[in-house]
């Protein structure tokens, strides 16, 4: 299938590690030009090298995400040199202690940062129109509460009505807004992959609830994110999108 992303400029947050590394590599192997950022400069050059090795069109940026003006500053730069065709916030605090501080991290990333960048990128989409896309990197732990008490999962339920409401609002300009939710995610040396290895009665009781019987992929994540963002997904706006191997009891409608 022709995803349609040959030649096609993207953006994506957070771009150096797991789902976010993987959906860099899903936009290259389609022939897209990406830009990614992420906090850690070396990683950044050490991605961004590889990636070239290898032939990609692809930039790599040293940015912390909650450095507004930095972040619109980035935005604007692809923008101005060339326009945005897709735009994925991935960038995420991920676990952060359930403490005042941990309550302000998770805001401040997973929220405040993603809205600004929503409203930095928003523009340069409509201008641009037809086929453009903004995907938001969401989680399944908004109903599967399986741990300690977090900020992440109350967060990132705030962004699943915003995504819904702008892709009301952006629609008539033909661009498309969704969210990707993954459910338990495993990769050596993540959450899952520690949890794993140390015998973790946390994972093993995950594991056992999936129906598939498999914990997922990073790259099947991406899949789903490169699949929303190309031509054949192009009547498809405003979901949310879980990845989760039937994992989800409730019915998505």
């Amino acid at each position: 299938m022709d995803l349609g992303l040959k030649g096609k400029r993207v953006l994506v947050t957070g771009g150096t590690k797991s789902i976010g590394r993987a959906i860099v590599d899903a936009f290259l192997a389609e022939g897209a030009v990406v830009g990614f950022c992420a906090r850690d400069a070396g990683l950044v050059q050490e991605r961004e090298k590889d990636w070239q090795g290898k032939q990609g069109r692809v930039a790599g940026a040293a940015l912390d995400v909650t450095d507004d003006a930095a972040l619109k500053k980035w935005i604007d730069g692809h923008a101005n040199d060339g326009g945005i065709d897709h735009f994925v916030a991935n960038v995420s605090a991920l676990g952060t202690e359930n403490t005042p501080d941990g309550w302000r991290k998770a805001i401040e990333i997973d929220l405040v940062a993603t809205v600004n960048a929503v409203l930095h990128v928003r523009p340069h989409l409509e201008a641009r129109g037809k086929g453009c896309t903004l995907t938001i990197i969401g989680t399944t732990s908004l109903v599967e509460i399986a741990g300690p008490t977090q900020p992440y999962r109350s967060v990132k339920a705030a962004l699943v009505p915003m995504v819904k409401s702008i892709a009301i609002e952006v629609a008539p300009k033909g661009v498309r807004v969704n969210m990707v939710s993954p459910g338990t995610i495993l990769e050596d040396g993540n959450t899952w992959g520690r949890q794993r290895d140390a015998g973790a009665e946390r994972y093993k009781r995950m594991l056992a609830r999936n129906p598939s019987g498999r914990m997922g992929t990073p790259q099947e994540v991406a899949a789903a994110v490169v699949f929303l963002a190309g031509t054949p997904a192009s009547f498809i706006s405003g979901v949310n999108f879980i990845v989760d191997g039937a994992l989800t009891a409730r019915v998505q409608y």
